[in-house]
């Protein structure tokens, strides 16, 4: 042991509140005493919840520094079910934690977790402490110091980090928020930033993702001029995860200053095809550009 607090670690918390937003949107306000060093980082913040699932329960996670190797060591039907979700509050007076997470049809153990919860329930919470300082590796929003304009896009899944990103930024910030949702009053879900443009749409019915793609193409043809693309790898989104987000050694912006910022997340396959058109098409550079494949059409994700 070499007496270093940890700077990031497992949570055990209950569910105090649960807060209807819209259709689309759940808020699970999470409390407990352990929750009395859980860190605040900010932004898109990334974090792991461990749901009770099946004939797992939370005592079944393993914990420690390699509790990720041990958990994929677990037999398939032994290991305890586990999302990834972005913080949406924290309030570490209270020991209180806000996690928004999306309804839909119940397809599996988060989904039915979502769908049933009461308060009381409880969950295991993976995030940073407050002894963690710098750039959290948990966060992919970092843009260069001087951006003249920031594109934020993704499905309803990447709406809470898009809506904690929006209320962090600085009033002066000026860009693109698009986002595509399930249902018509899901659009109420972003808070208002002056400096945005608001390209929100529902499917309701329409394809899925038609909107993303065509509002982002439309957005990144007014904000950046067309220059000669880069060649992009094709990555088989079956098999490989679809995640680039520059940084440096030091976890900070790879760039000091860009005329475009881009943060784009969501399925997959809309954000391979969004990576090929920014970086390839109109010759954004890579560097000023963060794609996330937070989920797969027709695959659980961890």
């Amino acid at each position: 042991m070499n007496g270093r607090r940890p700077t990031s670690r497992f949570f055990r918390a209950r569910v105090t509140a649960i807060t209807e937003l819209t259709p689309s949107f759940r808020r699970f306000t999470f409390s407990g005493p352990d929750l009395v060093d859980f860190g605040d980082t900010g932004l898109d913040q990334r974090i792991k919840v461990v749901f009770p699932s099946g004939g797992t329960t939370l005592d079944d996670m393993p914990v420690g520094e390699d509790w990720w190797t041990r958990w994929r060591e677990l037999p398939e039907g032994s290991r305890p079910s586990i999302r990834t979700y972005t913080t949406r509050y924290v309030r570490p007076a209270l020991r209180e934690v806000d996690i928004d997470m999306v309804v839909h049809d119940v397809q599996g153990p988060a989904s039915a977790w979502v769908q049933g919860a009461t308060p009381d329930d409880e969950v295991l919470i993976f995030a940073p402490t407050s002894s963690h300082a710098g750039v959290s590796p948990g966060i992919d929003f970092v843009p260069p110091a001087r951006t003249g304009h920031i594109l934020l896009a993704g499905d309803e899944t990447a709406a809470p980090a898009i809506a904690v990103i929006l209320e962090q930024l600085p009033p002066a910030a000026r860009g693109v928020v698009v986002l595509e949702v399930p249902d018509p009053r899901d659009q109420s879900y972003l808070p208002h930033h002056d400096g945005f443009e608001y390209r929100v749409a529902a499917r309701a019915g329409a394809p899925r993702h038609g909107h993303l793609v065509a509002a982002v193409e439309d957005a990144a043809a007014r904000l950046t001029p067309t220059r000669r693309g880069s060649h992009v790898e094709e990555i088989d989104i079956d098999r490989d995860v679809l995640w680039e987000v520059p940084r440096t050694a030091k976890g900070g912006a790879a760039l000091k200053s860009a005329p475009l910022y881009a943060w784009l997340a969501g399925e997959a396959g809309a954000i391979r095809t969004l990576r090929r058109h920014l970086v390839a098409g109109r010759g954004v550079d890579r560097r000023a550009v963060a794609f996330m494949g937070y989920w797969r059409v027709g695959k659980a994700e961890s």
